[in-house]
């Protein structure tokens, strides 16, 4: 069962659910928009290696925008610090956004339940797009889960950045 915009602010305010800085003119009929931080990360090598820990450099993104190449992945982060440990969150971009061929999240769009991050965006663009923070870059659902609760507690837990893939860390178990 998904929420509906005014549950999620319900919600909100009854601490069910985490979005802060709370914007209630950021609600839609059955979501909330989050913004975009003030910088991306990219990785440093071109050939991404699983295996290989990877160094990334961080872009800020300047007042007058970042333009995102189509050749490369951009890990952003969203402004607000978003989680439920009663609601599965699920986020995607908006359509307004994906109509300028920017893709917000490439695989990831589930939030595992307790995750209460900024969370990582994983930034695509199909063609050259320019960026700015603080814009509206996606959005965000919560669904009503069934069954036993199991709060998330992985390796991405309490990110306040864009984290980069600790895939490797798979390799040495």
């Amino acid at each position: 069962m998904i929420l509906t915009g005014q549950k999620i602010k319900e919600n909100v305010l009854n601490h069910k659910i985490v979005i802060e800085p709370f914007d209630e003119s950021s609600l839609n009929p059955n979501s909330i928009n989050f913004r975009l931080g003030d910088y991306v990360k990219v990785y440093k090598n071109n050939v991404l290696d699983p295996k290989v820990k990877q160094e990334v450099e961080i872009l800020s993104i300047p007042d007058d925008g970042l333009v995102l190449h189509p050749d490369r992945l951009y890990l952003g982060y969203t402004l607000e610090k978003m989680g439920s440990n009663h609601f599965v969150p699920i986020i995607s971009g908006r359509s307004s956004t994906g109509r300028l061929g920017l893709f917000v999240h490439i695989t990831a769009d589930l939030i595992d339940i307790g995750s209460i991050n900024h969370w990582t965006l994983q930034l695509h663009a199909t063609q050259p797009i320019r960026i700015y923070k603080g814009m509206l870059i996606g959005q965000v659902t919560f669904w009503k889960p069934q069954g036993e609760i199991v709060l998330y507690d992985g390796k991405y837990q309490g990110s306040t950045e864009p984290a980069e893939s600790q895939i490797w860390r798979d390799f040495s178990l």
